[in-house]
Order: C-alpha cells, then structure tokens, then sequence
C-alpha cells in the first residue's frame, strides 16, 4: 500500500469518526428525548410559551440587526477610511468574548443601578428582567454575523454596476435601491437567517441578563437544573428539530455545491 493509500485511508478514518463525534450527540438526544417532546408542545404551556418568546426576541433583534446593520456593512464593503480595520474588530469582538461575560457587560450599561437603565426606568422601559433585555442579549451576540455576511454579499457586487447606475442619473440611495440590493439580496437573507438562528441558541447572555421571562435554551437549563436530565430531555429535543427549519431555509438560499452556515 502506498503513501498515498495510507494517508487517504488514514484521512478518510479521521474525518468519520469526528462526523461520529458531532452526529452522535444530536443523535442520541432527538432518539431519547424526541419521543416525548412533540407531545409537549400540545401539553406544557410553559414550553410553548418559552418557544413563541424565543421566536418572537430573536426575530426582533434580527429585524434592528438587519437595519443598523446594513448601512455598517456596506461602508465596510465599499469605503476605505482611515480606522475601518478598527471597527471591524470592534464589531467582530462580541463573538469573541464569552458570552456571560457579554451578559455582564450589558447589565453594567442597562441594569437598574446603571445610568441609562435608570433613565429607561423613569421612561417606563425595564431592560433587565424583561423581554428587551433578551432582545438587546441576541442582539449583541449575533448582528456580528449578520455584518460580516452582509459586507461579503456587498463586496461580491462589482462596484462598476452602481458606477453605471450614477452615470444614468440615479443617486447613490437608488443605485443602491436598484442594484445594489437586488445583486445581494440573497447573501443578505443567507445572513439574516444565521443571525436569527443564533439568537434562539444563545443562553450566556440572556441567563445574565433575564432569567425571567425564560427563553427556550434559560428553560432547558432551568429544567435540567431544577429537576433532572429526564425533563431537560423533552425541551432539548424539540429545540434540536426547529434548528432544522433555519438549516432548511439557508440550504436552500445557497447555490448547489456549496459549504458552510455562513453567506
């Protein structure tokens, strides 16, 4: 057997048994768990309440990613200035940092006893312990991702197609509206739909900063805590199938052939 037959067998063997390592988990928690977590969502209110507030954050941290977002990345795709290197770090340092830490830092800006938390309670707007906090907790975590695939989708425009919208009379708002946008479209839902996805698994973040009202990952957690790995079961299992449907949504915004969650 050759060098060659040796190390393809030997990569071959590699790669199978780290595909082992991430199937099987997921595996064994949709058989031990799957069986009993479809009834629950007809039996346990507290579960589905736990799973429409989780949609219902997530998507609205999406929506205010996908608007302050955009007009980031497309100067980050299209503008060279000085200290850009910088913002991009800036913006890519939420995915870096442990994620309760992250929770932490945002309690510092938004708790009770900060200045601006107290400023939104006299306005009547309770961050921590409510709903906006799990918003602003995905929020931070997860518009990274979609900043860096909307300036990749941005930057794959060649920019001599807005250069011929501007010599035809459009302003830069409608060479954008009209070419721009069109040409990207879809590496920037690809990117919406892995932020979205991320900000229904995050659990660092929220658990500092709301426990309560609980998303679906604070009540897994919750669950396995309070009473035991058997009703941690149920809950995990159903929130590793809906993780299908954004897995589902991205496969198809891709073309054939291609890897990877990201845009």
């Amino acid at each position: 057997m050759g060098s060659s037959r040796i190390a393809s067998v030997v990569a071959a063997l590699a790669g199978s048994l780290f595909l082992l390592f991430l199937v099987a988990p997921i595996a064994r928690l949709i058989g031990s768990g799957g069986a009993a977590g479809v009834p629950r969502l007809f039996s346990d209110a507290e579960l589905r309440a736990s799973l429409w507030l989780t949609g219902l954050t997530a998507t609205s941290a999406t929506l205010l990613g996908v608007l302050g977002g955009t007009p980031l990345a497309y100067l980050l795709a299209r503008r060279a200035f000085r200290g850009r290197a910088v913002i991009a770090a800036i913006l890519d340092l939420p995915l870096l940092i442990p994620h309760p830490v992250a929770g932490i830092a945002l309690l510092l800006v938004l708790g009770r006893q900060s200045a601006i938390g107290r400023v939104l309670l006299h306005a009547g707007l309770q961050v921590a312990g409510s709903a906006i906090g799990i918003v602003c907790a995905m929020l931070f975590v997860s518009a990274p991702l979609f900043i860096s695939g909307a300036r990749e989708a941005f930057a794959r425009v060649e920019p001599r197609y807005e250069a011929v919208a501007r010599t035809l009379g459009d302003p830069p708002w409608r060479a954008f509206r009209r070419v721009t946008l069109p040409l990207s479209l879809r590496g920037l839902i690809a990117s919406a739909v892995v932020m979205w996805a991320r900000a229904v698994s995050e659990f660092g973040a929220v658990v500092i900063l709301t426990y309560n009202p609980k998303v679906a990952s604070v009540l897994t957690y919750d669950r396995f805590t309070s009473f035991g790995l058997q009703e941690a079961l149920p809950v995990a299992a159903v929130l590793v199938v809906l993780s299908l449907v954004p897995l589902i949504i991205l496969r198809t915004l891709r073309p054939e052939g291609s890897a990877g969650l990201a845009p």
